[in-house]
Order: structure tokens, then sequence, then C-alpha cells
């Protein structure tokens, strides 16, 4: 299963005890997999407590079901979680969030097509040495700028190769693989698809890659900022078809009313949906000028200085939402892109003029949230995100957004030692 953060939890089965009971039945999980903090703490605020921490009921969705060539022998199954009673669980992202958005999404006739750009930086470090040197002086896989350089990336080539091969044998339809700016970081990408099946490859994807870097001695971080160097991003792109599978983006004038008000609905919603696209502190401190990671709400052709990038023509037409970071869990940032979108089109919002200078130089457009505490409130205080997701989702995601503050404000960093050490 999928779990507040984006990440897959679940449990190793013997083949026999999967198909006799478990593909009829489903699988047991405690409930506190959608309550945790990112160390798996149970947390308050959840009301996992007063519950007893009951079990949930993990139901395999066998569409989803692959070998994943990266562990021997094994396939992996994707599964929706809810209650014994078979009652929805309000934080499952991939049930009750983004199902909820595609179904409304259905209801005008609608699909969404979606693909996700990573991000992430290589270092040639395992995880267990990264743990104990303090995530320190670790060792980048390409020690210059990358950035589309075919000799540079060919050092780091076998790991890659492995990775993108891999997913290809899992299912997963495997485009490219290109270097990027920061030092080891690359982006592999993957071909576009329905939005359930994108995030569900973006999240079988992230875990193996990790799993694949750690059996090569490396370790990989999909983590917005690790450094003062550019940030890792996630840029994710969405299309409409109609329900014979018909664009319905373009017209013949160019732009159809349904991309504008789609559009329209993006810049509408963003800073009060930013808790879904950026969910953690380090999120906002990619949103830095001049970084290729977005500062202002506004949107241009081919203009990646904007939050919003109109890539393609005619069938080809789709968004580039540049907001979300490496960080982001794909069903959340999906599903949030969705009930903007309609959002836009249910109330005939007007698409504001094209941004064709730099964005980052544009004084009189409204900024992103700067911080994880702004977004909360913002989130917390929007009507649209209740309407789209319900009181019980946004509570759930606010008391998320409450405990990464709370572990945030109560730490002591290195940064405060060593300014404060011995010159206080």
């Amino acid at each position: 299963m999928v779990d507040i953060q984006g990440r897959l939890q679940g449990k190793r089965l013997t083949v026999a005890h999967f198909l006799d009971e478990v593909v009829e039945h489903g699988a047991e999980g405690c409930s506190y997999l959608l309550a945790t903090d990112a160390e798996m703490r149970p947390v308050e605020g959840y009301g996992s407590w007063e519950r007893g921490y009951e079990d949930f009921v993990l139901k395999p969705d066998l569409s989803t079901l692959r070998f994943v060539p990266w562990q021997e022998g094994t396939a992996l199954v994707i599964c929706d979680v809810a209650r014994k009673d078979g009652s929805p669980v309000a934080g499952s992202p991939r049930r009750e969030i983004l199902r909820r958005q595609l179904r409304r999404l259905a209801g005008h006739g609608l699909e969404a097509l979606v693909g996700t750009e990573l991000e992430f930086l290589v270092f040639r470090n395992s995880y267990e040495e990264a743990w104990h040197k303090g995530y320190s002086k670790l060792v980048p896989a390409n020690l210059y700028n990358a950035n589309y350089s075919l000799l540079a990336t060919a050092r780091i080539e076998p790991l890659l190769r492995r990775i993108r091969n891999s997913m290809a044998g899992a299912g997963l339809a495997v485009e490219a693989a290109v270097g990027e700016c920061n030092l080891g970081q690359h982006e592999i990408n993957l071909r576009y698809g329905p939005a359930l099946s994108a995030a569900d490859g973006h999240a079988i994807y992230k875990n193996g890659a990790k799993e694949i870097a750690a059996q090569e001695g490396c370790s990989i971080t999909f983590m917005p900022k690790f450094d003062e160097g550019p940030g890792n991003s996630c840029h994710v792109h969405v299309s409409l078809h109609d329900e014979y599978g018909t664009p319905v983006f373009a017209d013949e004038r160019g732009f159809s009313a349904t991309f504008e008000h789609f559009l329209a609905g993006q810049l509408a919603c963003l800073r009060e949906l930013a808790l879904l696209f950026a969910p953690n502190i380090n999120s906002y401190k990619r949103y830095a000028p001049g970084s290729f990671a977005p500062t202002r709400l506004a949107w241009g052709k081919d203009n990646r200085t904007c939050t919003l990038r109109v890539v393609g023509r005619g069938p080809r037409l789709r968004i580039e939402n540049r907001v979300p970071g490496g960080d982001a869990n794909p069903y959340l940032a999906i599903a949030a892109m969705i009930a903007a979108g309609l959002h836009g089109m249910e109330t005939g919002l007007p698409m504001e003029e094209e941004f064709v200078s730099n964005a980052y130089e544009a004084a009189g457009k409204r900024g992103l949230p700067g911080t994880l505490r702004e977004a909360r409130e913002l989130f917390a205080n929007s009507e649209i995100a209740r309407r789209a997701f319900g009181t019980e989702v946004v509570e759930h995601y606010l008391n998320a957004a409450s405990v990464e503050i709370e572990a945030f404000e109560t730490s002591v960093t290195d940064w405060e030692r060593y300014r404060n050490f011995e010159r206080t």
C-alpha cells in the first residue's frame, strides 16, 4: 500500500498464501500505516489511539500485479485499503483521494493522462554509510555539472541502465535518462499514462530505484533540497481525453475552452493546495530564483521560469506543473491538479494572459507559500480543498503538516551548533 508520504509499505507473502487467501480476502495491516510521521512514529491527532490501532484490510488491485526483476522470484501488487466493514479510510492517498477526483472527472466524461519526471542525486556511499556519516561529506556520482553530458553520465550508466531495464521488466514504460545540474543529479523519465497507473508506476519506480542503488553499494535521494545546489523536482504533466480517447485540450483555434478553464483552475488553487505538492519543511527550500524551481504564480508556453509550463501542441498539448519536488506523494499531487482543474471548469474561470518573460522577476504575481506553516494555513482555510476532498481528508493532512512542523521546531540542527556553539 502507499502511505501518507507516498512510500510503499506492506508484507512479503508466500505465493501459496497469496493465492489461497489474500486474492479473495485481502491481507491485514495496522491502521497506523496512515497515521505516522516520516520516522514511522505513531503520533497524536489521527484518532488512531482512540480506535486502538485496529487493523484495516489491504485488498490487492490485481491490475497492478507484476514481477520486480530487482528482487529474485518476487512479484508486487498494490493494494487499496479499507476498514474491516468495507468503509473507507479517509487518509488513503490511492483509494479515497486520487480515485475520488478521477470519479469526479469521469462525471464530466473525461480521463486524465499523467507523466511524472523525477530527479534524484546519486552518491557512491551506501545508505548505511551515509547514515553513519550524518549525511555529510558524501561522494556524489559526478563531480561536476553533468546536465545532458554523455561523457559524465557514462560514469554512472551501469546503475542507470540497471534501473531503466529493471523498470521496463516491471512493466513500466521507460523513455530516457538524462544528467541534471547538481553533482550526481540524474533523471529517468517514464511514459505518460492513465493517472492512477502513472501514480502507481511512480511509487514503484521510487522504491525500486532505491533498492537497486542499495544493491550496488550506492544511495539515491529524491529529497527536494539536499544542499545549496539545484534541488530535485517532480514535474507533473497532465492532459485530458474524452471517453473515446480523443484529446480535449486543443481545438481548431488552439486552446480549447476546457484547457483554458483547467489551466485557470491550476493558478487559482496552487497556493491553497500547495501542501499536497510540497508536504515537508525541506520542500520549500527548493523554491529559489534562478533555480528552475518556481517562485511566482504564472503560466507560459515552454517557459521554465513559470509555475505552469504549457508544452506541446494539438493532441500533445499538456500542462507541466513545476511546483512538486521529489518528495511529493504522486497520488496527492495528481489529485490536487485534477481538483484544481475541475474547480476552473465547473466555475468557468477565465485564463490569465500568458507570461512571456522571466517569471522570477514578475513582482506583480503572487508567490508560492514560503514555508510549510504558510502552506498549512492556506490549506486549512481552503473551501476548495474541503469541497474537493472532504473535511476528514483535509484534517488528516493538516495533522500530518502539524506533526512535521513540531518535529522540526523542536529539533536542534547542525546549523545551530556551528553558529552558536562558540559564538554565543
